[in-house]
């Protein structure tokens, strides 16, 4: 009897090792053509011959990514890159290491055309709007690829603002190159030691000219992503013949430079160390010594700032995509684990509060998705020379609008989709906290919100107030294309009226000190973001063959706080806390 009770309690041991895991794995198909609202967009815009052909590149490509592509990107997770100084002999060597799925995945963009796509223009004005969305499929399963994806792409679209000039053709053409043999990737090096978004202010790199008419640049750069790219732009001011050099914006100018020489040695650069960053791990970011390396300037003197600003747009939107691929990726993850999960007696799906949560988060996702088809849809009318004044003035506004307002809506739903699978979310190897790791850059890569909020507030001043009208007659255009349709119009109504407080709210603004406008940038922009992406959810809600989850969307997003400017501005809370800040609240701590 004894010996009966000892087997008996050693059973669920034994049992352990043959049955089934309690939890399965969420396990996903091909992204494209599970995504319904993309396949969607697309049907809706694209001519129909453009729509035939890209909608076989991206079922191809979906299934590439799925077979291919994503276990190259867990293995760049698996392997991040490692700095090696000197070699076994003492030499000074600099060597970045890579793991050959990093080299893999450098090839297959080069293949699939994710840059060059963009400059080949097959198809005009959609070659823009096909590129970034195989960028926003690649971007979750890239393994940190598209951040030098997204540098390259700025310094493609830099060298082909100034007209492709002849030093610069070879450059070009290994950029948006198609072959994995020619293909480069570029960096970006504009951060310094003083770090940040203030350039003018922070940049201490100085270029010599050299009797060739070459320049060698000696400097710091403090924070360089993708220090293993072939290429890269970085800023410097031009000394005089007296070795002095001018300070502010005005000093800086655009040089292009290789990293290596023929020989495959250093460009007389240092590699002080790798960052031990939080996330974006699989991709090397150093901190560089410029000890004469030789540059090209490719700018007027004193233009640098000016003719980054091409590269700035390129790698806003680039953040923009990669914080819409985060958010699908992770709720379809997500959605897949509620037909699979079982707690309390049944599917996670048959759950109404989990199902809330998860179409919560799908709305925002939508939002933010067609957001960045608009920026991308009016980028493509400004490369074929087929946009309008109004055009140009509506992307220079939205550009820094959609960055500013995905990057904090990627941080906000990722945290929200990993708590979806409970504790297993929180499982490294899962590959969920590396996602939101990554994700939580995107707030802060290329501007953090403050900066570019005041960016919008800039583009508002510089436009002398015309970029908002014409803000506002798009969205009214968008609304009337839903008027009499019964289930949009309280979501017309509320978008309306959000729109009046925002108007009211700039016409007062002339009577508001700097401080207080400077305090309602933030809530300013966030009222443009969601005036806007309410807007384009809308107009897609009232297409004829549109799905009862579109208009739910609609509904859903117009539901909010669509003008938080105008409600903070109602209740006096600007003034207010400006008058906190003089009294020192940040500082002695609030009451």
């Amino acid at each position: 009897r004894e010996k009966q009770v000892l087997e008996d309690l050693e059973m669920p041991f034994v049992r352990r090792e043959t049955e089934t895991l309690f939890q399965e794995q969420p396990v996903t198909g091909n992204q494209y053509l599970e995504d319904a609202l993309l396949r969607s967009y697309l049907k809706t815009h694209l001519p129909p011959k453009v729509l035939q052909e890209v909608h076989q590149d991206l079922e191809r490509f979906g299934n590439r990514l799925l077979t291919k592509i994503q276990p190259l990107g867990w293995e760049c997770e698996l392997n991040p890159p490692v700095f090696r100084q000197y070699n076994a002999w003492g030499e000074r060597v600099d060597h970045i290491l890579t793991c050959p799925a990093w080299r893999r995945m450098k090839e297959i963009a080069a293949e699939e055309g994710l840059i060059a796509e963009a400059y080949e223009r097959r198809y005009s004005n959609w070659s823009r709007l096909h590129q970034a969305v195989k960028l926003y499929l690649f971007s979750s399963c890239s393994g940190g690829f598209s951040c030098p994806l997204a540098m390259t792409d700025g310094a493609a679209k830099v060298i082909e603002s100034l007209g492709v000039p002849g030093s610069l053709k070879n450059a070009f053409e290994h950029l948006t190159s198609r072959d994995p043999k020619k293909f480069w990737t570029s960096g970006q090096w504009m951060t310094e030691r003083r770090g940040g978004s203030d350039v003018a202010n922070g940049t201490e790199t100085v270029a010599r000219k050299q009797p060739d008419g070459s320049y060698h640049l000696f400097g710091f750069k403090w924070f360089t992503s993708a220090a293993d790219s072939d290429v890269t732009l970085t800023l410097a001011r031009v000394a005089d013949a007296e070795g002095q050099v001018k300070q502010g914006s005005s000093g800086l100018s655009l040089f292009f430079l290789k990293v290596r020489d023929e020989e495959g040695k250093l460009n007389r650069i240092q590699v002080q160390r790798l960052k031990d960053k939080l996330g974006t791990r699989q991709m090397a970011t150093a901190e560089l010594w410029l000890d004469g390396a030789q540059a090209e300037l490719i700018s007027a003197e004193g233009r640098g700032v000016a003719s980054i600003s091409n590269m700035l747009n390129i790698s806003r939107i680039h953040n923009v995509i990669a914080a819409v691929s985060a958010m699908r990726r992770m709720i379809s993850l997500s959605r897949e684990y509620a037909r699979r999960r079982v707690a309390f007696g049944k599917l996670l799906k048959d759950h109404p509060l989990h199902m809330q949560t998860i179409a919560r988060m799908e709305v925002q996702t939508r939002g933010a998705f067609l957001l960045l088809m608009e920026i991308v849809r009016l980028l493509g009318l400004v490369e074929t020379n087929m946009a309008s004044e109004e055009h140009q003035l509506l992307l220079r506004l939205l550009v820094p609008v959609a960055k500013l307002y995905t990057g904090k809506q990627a941080s906000a739903v990722v945290v929200e989709a990993m708590e979806s699978f409970g504790g297993q979310g929180y499982m490294e190897d899962t590959g969920l906290p590396g996602l939101v790791r990554d994700t939580l850059v995107l707030s802060i890569w290329e501007g953090t919100t403050n900066i570019l909020s005041l960016d919008v507030l800039r583009s508002l001043t510089k436009s002398q107030g015309q970029v908002v009208a014409v803000f506002s007659s798009t969205v009214q255009k968008k609304l009337e294309l839903a008027s009499g349709t019964g289930k949009l119009d309280r979501a017309v109504k509320q978008t309306q009226d959000a729109l009046s407080g925002l108007t009211r709210f700039l016409q007062a603004a002339g009577s508001r000190q700097a401080v207080t406008m400077e305090l309602a940038a933030r809530d300013f922009s966030y009222s443009l973001a969601r005036i806007y992406a309410g807007a384009l959810l809308i107009e897609h809600a009232a297409r004829p063959d549109a799905s009862s989850a579109d208009v739910s969307a609609a509904q859903r997003w117009c539901n909010q706080e669509l003008c938080p400017v105008a409600a903070e501005s109602r209740s006096g809370s600007y003034e207010a806390e400006a008058a906190l800040l003089d009294q020192g609240l940040v500082y002695e701590g609030s009451p």
